[in-house]
Formats: structure tokens, C-alpha cells, sequence
């Protein structure tokens, strides 16, 4: 089942609009220009299919894993390494990083069940989303997940250079399902994970993930 996010729902109801009346008013006063009035309908159509697809937001059975971890995103595995985190954890941790096109949905989802131990938003840049200094120059936010059996893992949301507004519905204190969703990136984006040195990865470079679906990590504890 498929619906419309809530972010692109006044947008796109605006923008059907203006696109609507430019539309009726090129053929209302300009009936003799038939080829334009075409070529203007088909640019329209395509604008408005290309942000309808944009905030797709895909309705599905959320499975339930204590120690599996789920791809928080759509998108494509682009980093799969060691990596010291210095926000919060300041620890050496696998870090997995997921790739947003603006052609996947962005909507972006609880990897693991747990409790929001940090959350923190950081203004910054827009440098591309594969860029490596990405992860801490750019507008972003920072959460830290913790499951019951006291495992944490940290999901950094990163603004990339079509991005320019993230969105979150979390903050410390939240409890959060595995697979439900905490935020949204607008446009091309990309979103860090920093799992427990122990945590096997189920995943490679240039998988594609689906958020929520694909699980990406096994948990030891």
C-alpha cells in the first residue's frame, strides 16, 4: 500500500494548483499556441509526477527483531568501515552509511527498537551527501537508540547538497518500535549508522536497502 508522506501533502496540493491555473490560463488566452500549450502540460505533468514520487511513503508489516538491525532507510549502502564516533558514543564503532537519491522514498526509520538516549540537531552545510566531510559539516541530527538489552547504536540523519530540510519526530526521552518512523530528508540525503564493534554485518557496498526491510546488522546482545 502506498500513501502520500505528510511533508509533500501541502506542497504538492499547492503546486497542482499554480500548475493548474498557469495551464488554464496559457489556453484560455493563447488558444492559437496549441504546440506551447502541449509542451507546457507535459513539463507540468512530468514536474508534478517526479515530486509525487519524491514523497511516496510506503505502508507495510514492520518485522520485529531484537538483534537484527534495519536499513533506517531506502537508498544504497555507500561506507561500510571502522570509524571513531566523537559526538556522543566516542567510541571505535562499524559505521554504515546509506545513500538517499531523490528518487527513493525518505522516509527514515528506527533501525532497532529502543529508547532515545541523545538527540541533537546541528546546523552545517551542504556539501554532497557522498562527500566523506558530510557526516560532520553538514546539517544534520544525531540520535542514539538504546534496546533493552542495553545495546546502543547511533543514527546520524545528513543533509546533502539538494537537501535542505530535515525533519525529526523524536527526541531524548522517545520510545521508538523497530521500523517506525523517526524522520524525513528532503531530497537527495544520506543517513549514518554507528553499530557495536561486535555487531556482524549482513550487508555490502552498493546494496540497495529498503528502510525497515532490509536488515543490514546482527546484534551479539
Amino acid at each position: 500500500m502506498m500513501t502520500i508522506h505528510k511533508e509533500g501533502r501541502t506542497l504538492l496540493f499547492w503546486m497542482l494548483l499554480l500548475l493548474s491555473v498557469g495551464n488554464f490560463l496559457l489556453y484560455y488566452y493563447l488558444p492559437e499556441e496549441r504546440v506551447l500549450f502541449s509542451l507546457s502540460f507535459i513539463l507540468s505533468t512530468v514536474i508534478f509526477l517526479l515530486f509525487l514520487q519524491f514523497f511516496r511513503h510506503p505502508i507495510f508489516p514492520i518485522p520485529q527483531d531484537n538483534y537484527l538491525v534495519f536499513a533506517p532507510a531506502d537508498g544504497k549502502i555507500v561506507v561500510i568501515e571502522e570509524a571513531f564516533e566523537s559526538e556522543y558514543l566516542k567510541d571505535k564503532r562499524k559505521q554504515v552509511s546509506i545513500f538517499m537519491s531523490p528518487f527513493n522514498v525518505h522516509v527514515n526509520r528506527a533501525p532497532i527498537a529502543g529508547t532515545v538516549d541523545y538527540f541533537h540537531y546541528h546546523p552545517g552545510k551542504y556539501l554532497a551527501a557522498w562527500h566523506p566531510k558530510s557526516s560532520t559539516e553538514n546539517e544534520r541530527t544525531t540520535m542514539v537508540l538504546r534496546n533493552a538489552q542495553g545495546t546502543t547504536l547511533l543514527v546520524r540523519q545528513i543533509a546533502g547538497a539538494l537537501a535542505r530540510r530535515i525533519k525529526w519526530y523524536v527526541d531524548k526521552g522517545s520510545a521508538l518500535q523497530q521500523g517506525e518512523e523517526f524522520g524525513f530528508i528532503k531530497f537527495g540525503s544520506r543517513v549514518d549508522i554507528f553499530l557495536p564493534l561486535d555487531a556482524e554485518i549482513l550487508c555490502q557496498m552498493d546494496q540497495v536497502t529498503k528502510g525497515g526491510r532490509t536488515p543490514i546488522a546482527r546484534l551479539k546482545s
